[in-house]
């Protein structure tokens, strides 16, 4: 506590911090039941969604990087309707990622896991995630799955029910890391070890203001986009 405590001391006569920390009280008051209904239907997805459910959320996690996640979500969407999720071509897979950034490359990367994942040509991936740690599976998938950094593969793994206590640090996040004083800037890249060291910063936070992390994840999200999404 003695790290973030020494954060929270920099600001802590500011009248902006004190706004921030309350409205993500606020909001979690408000919206507590209802990111609760997201983790457990995460969960569902886990011990009963199917091998091409758990595929496709790995899919929008592979899309997410500097595009907006509905739009993500909605190519997700339109890939799995029309078969091309399993089945499609590199060509036109990229040809149906509407509103995706980098939609060729991230194209490429879904054909990638796709192989990397094919057993007798069916998707598996669940036996893949039975490592030591939640933090082993996660440095696994960064590992293996191109296209995936510590951010995409903790949600990833959040979004199929795995953990509830890993941090997402997008950009909503760490904006409002800073707006906290849990960080004084925010950073231009997060390898590993940065990634980790501000993850377990904003778990101490999280308890701090008695907001579970993974709620806490979601309390900020909200609070800058309005949205409970994925």
């Amino acid at each position: 506590m003695k790290k973030i405590a020494s954060y929270l001391n920099i600001c802590k006569d500011s009248p902006n911090t004190t706004r921030t920390v309350e409205k993500l009280k606020e909001v979690y008051r408000r919206k507590k039941s209802e990111i609760k209904k997201r983790f457990d239907a995460f969960e569902l997805k886990w011990e009963n969604g199917s091998e091409e459910e758990i595929f496709a959320e790995l899919v929008f996690c592979i899309l997410t990087p500097q595009s907006n996640a509905i739009s993500c979500w909605n190519s997700v969407r339109n890939l799995k309707s029309r078969n091309l999720l399993l089945e499609g071509t590199e060509r036109v897979i990229a040809k149906t990622l509407k509103g995706v950034r980098f939609h060729n490359k991230k194209a490429k990367y879904i054909i990638e896991a796709r192989k990397l994942f094919s057993v007798n040509g069916k998707i598996s991936i669940k036996p893949k995630a039975k490592q030591a740690s939640i933090r082993d599976i996660r440095d696994w998938f960064v590992q293996k799955v191109k296209g995936l950094g510590y951010k995409e593969a903790s949600h990833f793994l959040r979004n199929v029910g795995l953990t509830d206590d890993l941090a997402i640090l997008d950009r909503h996040i760490l904006r409002n890391l800073k707006l906290t004083g849990v960080i004084k800037e925010i950073p231009n890249s997060l390898p590993r070890k940065k990634y980790i060291d501000l993850e377990d910063r904003m778990r101490e936070f999280a308890e701090k203001i008695n907001i579970p992390i993974g709620y806490l994840d979601f309390v900020m999200w909200y609070k800058e986009t309005g949205k409970i999404f994925k």
